[in-house]
């Protein structure tokens, strides 16, 4: 079944600059009723809202500064999303860091941020007050949560989390019983997040020098393309699987290997 996004509601956190803006502008231009922008930044949110206010009018956008960590204030976005729009639709789990020195937080934010994210819109506000006979959730995940790198080990833990959360929270059991899919992407690097950056943000030299060699790897990508491709998979992806969207080319679902079907085990000798 093909998820509508005409006269639909999102939520989007981290959603007031960046890829997250970039998700909010493409909900709209696909007929979606009213984006909200749960983001930290009120800076950030004014310049948002002036943007899509001046793109596609009053009253399509609203800005609630939300620090997804403390679960009370991620619920409060969710009132004002229904206060405001009347519905909730889409849930976009976007806010997220990648700062190493930083890992405690980066943990906090990346996964328990996910996790409050998914209960509250799971368990409550996307059964309660969804527009259709369906609602969805999308976890920004990253290929750094299908794929080892060296440089950045505590990320990679936190998108292997979020894909860990994606499988477990779509199962059919939970879709069955809640009719929300729960979907997550794994964009490679974007334009929006310059991967030169990671340097001042890793744990030291040798994960620097790692860094050096992993970078040629990673071909960069448009964010328009992500916030497209997203919007597709979020439309048209089954419950419980995870989407890579790199270098630019159409989304294409990452498939976990079944251990009760692997061709060769190899024991330890």
């Amino acid at each position: 079944m093909v998820f509508e996004v005409k006269d639909k509601v999102a939520l989007i956190t981290g959603g007031a600059s960046g890829i997250g803006l970039r998700y909010a502008k493409e909900l709209l231009k696909q007929g979606a009723k009213g984006v909200v922008l749960a983001d930290i930044d009120p800076d950030f949110g004014a310049t948002a809202l002036a943007e899509i206010d001046n793109e596609f009018g009053k009253n399509k956008a609203i800005f609630v500064k939300t620090d997804v960590i403390d679960i009370q204030q991620f619920e409060n976005a969710f009132k004002k999303t229904v206060e405001t729009f009347k519905n909730v639709d889409i849930l976009i789990n976007n806010a997220g860091i990648l700062n190493e020195k930083a890992w405690e937080k980066e943990i906090l934010l990346n996964v328990n941020g996910v996790v409050n994210g998914v209960l509250l819109g799971l368990e409550n506000y996307l059964q309660k007050y969804r527009s259709g006979s369906e609602a969805v959730i999308v976890n920004a995940s990253s290929i750094a949560g299908v794929e080892a790198y060296g440089a950045i080990p505590i990320y990679c833990a936190t998108k292997f989390a979020v894909n860990g959360m994606t499988l477990s929270w779509g199962h059919p059991f939970h879709y069955e019983r809640t009719k929300v899919k729960v979907v997550a992407i794994c964009p490679g690097v974007t334009e929006v997040r310059s991967i030169s950056d990671v340097a001042i943000r890793n744990l030291g030299p040798a994960y620097e020098e790692i860094r050096r060699i992993e970078v040629p790897k990673c071909k960069s990508q448009k964010p328009e393309h992500v916030a497209e491709a997203t919007i597709e998979v979020l439309r048209k992806a089954e419950s419980g699987t995870v989407w890579i969207i790199e270098a630019g080319e159409a989304p294409y679902k990452f498939v976990f290997p079944d251990r009760f079907k692997l061709s060769e085990k190899i024991f330890l000798k």
